[in-house]
């Protein structure tokens, strides 16, 4: 089966991908991790990407596409696999389209943006084991240091309010139109994604089977 799956940033579809993978039996690919292999194994792709990165630029889409079209070829997706962070926009979308690559299934995992706020702005991370912690859902018994080594407990810039509140905004602006144009094509499926890991687990499965 061929998937992608679509989410904001904090809506947990990394760990719904991974459970997906176990049951189908297909490999998670991941724009981050394309990048990286292709870089580290030096293809002509990743040779490109590295002049973008070694220069402080963003990797241009055709360099992406060319390199998820480069992973798609491999052995282990003959059977299907999933698709994590790409397409990230309706061009890219049409890309793989042009690849000859028919999707299956698209799930769009929603979380209310003030569950998503909730999530990450409340994350904590150790700033010397990286143990992770929420003052929410999961807090150190030490208040703001870590349970296991002592370390103090900070904010990543990543769940700073403001960059939370920014990186919501680009996917809203960038990502979400993907939703009408895969609803046009009859695939995609909408996943709630609050509740326990099994909960909305148990529901993306369910979703797979529709």
């Amino acid at each position: 089966m061929k998937i992608i799956l679509l989410g904001a940033p904090g809506t947990g579809k990394g760990t719904q991908a991974e459970k997906i993978c176990a049951h189908c039996h297909i490999p998670q690919i991941s724009t981050g991790n394309i990048i990286r292999e292709a870089m580290k194994t030096k293809t002509p792709a990743g040779q490109k990407a590295q002049d973008f990165v070694n220069s402080g630029k963003l990797v241009p889409d055709e360099v992406v596409i060319e390199m998820v079209d480069d992973r798609l070829k491999q052995p282990d997706c003959a059977n299907g696999f999933i698709l994590d962070g790409f397409p990230r926009t309706v061009p890219q979308a049409q890309a793989l389209e042009s690849m000859g690559v028919h999707i299956d299934k698209v799930l769009d995992i929603e979380v209310p943006d003030q569950e998503i706020m909730q999530r990450l702005t409340g994350r904590r991370v150790c700033a010397e084991c990286g143990s992770t912690y929420h003052i929410q859902f999961n807090p150190s018994q030490k208040g703001e240091n870590c349970d296991k080594c002592g370390g103090q407990l900070i904010v990543r810039k990543d769940d700073q309010p403001e960059t939370v509140t920014q990186r919501l905004q680009v996917y809203h602006d960038q990502t979400e139109p993907l939703k009408d144009f895969y609803q046009a094509k009859g695939n995609l499926v909408m996943v709630e994604g609050v509740g326990t890991v099994e909960e909305i687990t148990a529901r993306t499965l369910s979703a797979l089977e529709a």
